[in-house]
């Protein structure tokens, strides 16, 4: 197996180390070819053969006769190769309308953003749902790492991609963010004025819930603990030469939160398990919450219009404060949907959940041929 196929386990930390995942809130959280720049020969043969693509269909949802379906690379602004799903509608003439997806924080392209890339193909737009820089398929070293800004790029990127395909308007691009990439996409959309129209699904800021905690429930003291450990962790891994990982995600050892039993319900079940999925078992590094720890992701929010933003949430997610607050500081063209009845989990993989003619509505008014 492929060493991007599972993240092997590293020892577990110790009791100090899991409270202070506590404390950050991460655990609970988890919810082509280049452009613009040539390698070096060498440079580029070692990144091809890195980035080992699974050919075989090893999604979570069932593949769609209506659409058609091809495994793309393409490189971001810091040169990491990114592996992505490219879907095209069937029997289309012309250049489309296009819609990057990227999420949940922690999952990768087979699963719930394969799931919305695939069915909004259906509905004729061309879409790519990719995996986040340093996880899943795609390149960057250490294994399962994330930054705030880094993971903003990887839309920016995919919308470079989406960009140079013949069968796409380069001035219809949209995004769609899942959960923890809920928080990415409005980032990235505040700063790439590319991009016309942006939704986000059961939306997590995973800068907010990994610097102030749950319900900003983070005190002072306890902040100033968390980050002076996770300072000193990295003299450890320095020593090391590689990362210490978190405990492994999502697993249930009885009388946890039911948010987290959700979680575990999709991520270690047949209904959403992947291998390459952090949250399917693997772990994100110890060390994940610096960059987080001081750079809010939705201070320009604002910046966003007059483009629009569609914010969507279930009505009984733990999560549905973060859709509620960023709608709130968000600027018109500006709208919240809450899904009545639904959880978090829910607009993962539920197709009779997620509003997708919502969704498709949005898109095809925001994305129209001027």
């Amino acid at each position: 197996m492929n060493k991007r196929n599972a993240m092997p386990h590293q020892p577990a930390p110790d009791k100090g180390r899991r409270t202070l995942l506590k404390m950050a809130g991460l655990a609970a959280a988890v919810s082509a070819s280049p452009v613009f720049a040539q390698t070096h020969p060498s440079e580029a043969e070692a990144e091809a053969e890195a980035v080992q693509l699974a050919q075989e269909w090893d999604k979570v949802f069932s593949r769609s006769n209506k659409v058609e379906h091809r495994k793309v690379t393409f490189k971001n602004r810091y040169g990491i190769t990114l592996a992505a799903d490219l879907y095209q509608p069937k029997n289309t003439n012309g250049q489309l309308p296009a819609i990057a997806v990227g999420g949940p924080f922690g999952a990768v392209k087979e699963q719930s953003s394969g799931l919305y890339a695939q069915t909004m193909a259906e509905r004729g737009f061309v879409t790519l749902a990719f995996d986040a820089s340093y996880t899943g398929e795609s390149s960057g070293e250490p294994r399962n790492v994330a930054s705030p800004d880094i993971n903003t790029e990887d839309f920016s990127a995919a919308v470079d991609f989406l960009g140079l395909q013949p069968s796409v308007d380069r001035e219809r691009i949209g995004i769609i963010g899942i959960c923890g990439w809920g928080g990415m996409a409005l980032n990235a959309v505040a700063v790439d004025k590319r991009v016309k129209a942006v939704a986000t699904s059961t939306m997590y800021d995973m800068a907010r819930v990994m610097s102030k905690g749950y319900n900003d429930s983070m005190t002072p003291e306890q902040r100033t603990q968390m980050l002076e450990q996770l300072s000193r962790q990295r003299w450890q891994d320095a020593e090391r030469g590689t990362p210490v990982y978190q405990p492994p995600y999502n697993e249930l050892k009885g009388g946890e939160a039911q948010f987290l039993v959700d979680y575990h319900d999709y991520y270690r079940t047949p209904r959403g398990y992947h291998p390459r999925a952090v949250n399917s078992g693997n772990a994100w590094t110890l060390t994940t919450p610096l960059s987080f720890m001081n750079m809010p992701l939705l201070t320009y929010i604002a910046e966003i219009s007059p483009r629009p933003v569609l914010f969507i949430h279930g009505e009984k997610a733990h999560s549905r404060y973060f859709s509620e607050t960023a709608y709130a500081a968000a600027v018109e063209p500006k709208e919240l949907m809450i899904v009545p009845g639904a959880n978090h989990t829910d607009l993962y993989d539920r197709v009779d959940v997620i509003p997708f003619d919502k969704l498709t509505a949005f898109f095809t008014q925001h994305l129209a041929a001027k």
